[in-house]
């Protein structure tokens, strides 16, 4: 080899040492960063298409990132709460949805499952989200998304629906952590609309505690019905929880009527029934409201 190629080949080895180095440097930021943005890495070691939940590892601490949250419904009406229920464990929230109300992806994300089972969930999707939760979607009558398919918050995952074990139309919405069924309460308020804070510190040692206070925090027991009736089939659900004076007057807001509104859409969007409304603001049953008008809920 001539010497000035052996003089070129000289010069430019420090140079592709230097490189070397300024890739792994590079490249060790890259995972560090897709691991921070998505503590989901940390928690789960496996990926598996089929089963619903399986309980593993949990950790004695975990800061689960809530902020991009998208309510998977617009309803704001709970039929069944997070807890005991008829004698066994109820894992998740039961929203009132009617059959083909659009259901949405909680948060960004990748889909595991996509199943039918009829003595369970019915037609249900399971999501792992890239802040560590999953979440369970469940009864519905149609999913609109295929496994290992990545989502966006708010993306249509499903239309609402009665499959499987279940009495009248609703969205079964479990969260999970390491396959441990947390109540949706402790992070999300479905009678608002929004997150409980734009974070919630998992701690192994009182999540039960903290799962029961959250009930009380919403007005309700663990397990309560909270069904309040728009007409729907859900009256084939468990009889109203009807909160005391105390509670009641603790939750109260108000509601400007705006125009084109209804006393039913009012009531329906707050959970409560037009003969509720009425009384709560002494209208008599053939009033009507006019945009402006000022109302009282519950």
């Amino acid at each position: 080899m001539p010497a000035t190629g052996q003089d070129l080949i000289a010069r430019q080895a420090p140079i592709d040492r230097k490189m070397k180095v300024v890739d792994s440097i590079q490249l060790k930021h890259l995972i560090y960063s897709e691991e921070f943005s998505m503590p989901a890495s940390e928690l789960y070691d496996d990926w598996d298409n089929h089963y619903a939940h399986r309980v593993s590892a949990l950790p004695d601490s975990f800061l689960i990132d809530l902020r991009g949250f998208c309510m998977p419904t617009t309803s704001r009406v709970l039929t069944s709460n997070f807890g005991p229920r008829w004698g066994r464990a109820h894992k998740g929230l039961d929203i009132k949805v009617y059959i083909g109300d659009t259901i949405r992806a909680a948060f960004n994300g990748k889909v595991r499952v996509v199943r039918y089972e009829a003595a369970g969930y019915g037609k249900f999707v399971v999501i792992r989200h890239d802040n560590g939760l999953e979440t369970i979607y469940g009864h519905m009558s149609k999913q609109l998304v295929q496994p290992n398919q990545e989502v966006r918050a708010g993306d249509p995952i499903g239309l609402g629906g009665n499959t499987g074990r279940s009495r009248g139309s609703h969205l079964h919405f479990e969260t999970r952590l390491c396959g441990i069924a947390l109540n949706p309460c402790l992070m999300f308020d479905f009678r608002n609309q929004d997150v409980v804070d734009d974070y919630y510190m998992f701690r192994k040692s009182r999540y039960q505690r903290e799962s029961a206070s959250a009930n009380r925090l919403r007005g309700v027991s663990a397990g309560a019905n909270v069904y309040a009736s728009t007409g729907g089939s859900a009256r084939e659900e468990a009889p109203i929880y009807k909160p005391t004076k105390k509670t009641s007057a603790n939750l109260t807001h108000n509601h400007k009527v705006k125009k084109g509104e209804t006393l039913y859409s009012i009531a329906r969007k707050h959970g409560m029934t037009v003969a509720e409304i009425q009384k709560l603001n002494h209208l008599g049953k053939k009033s009507k409201v006019v945009p402006g008008q000022i109302l009282k809920y519950n």
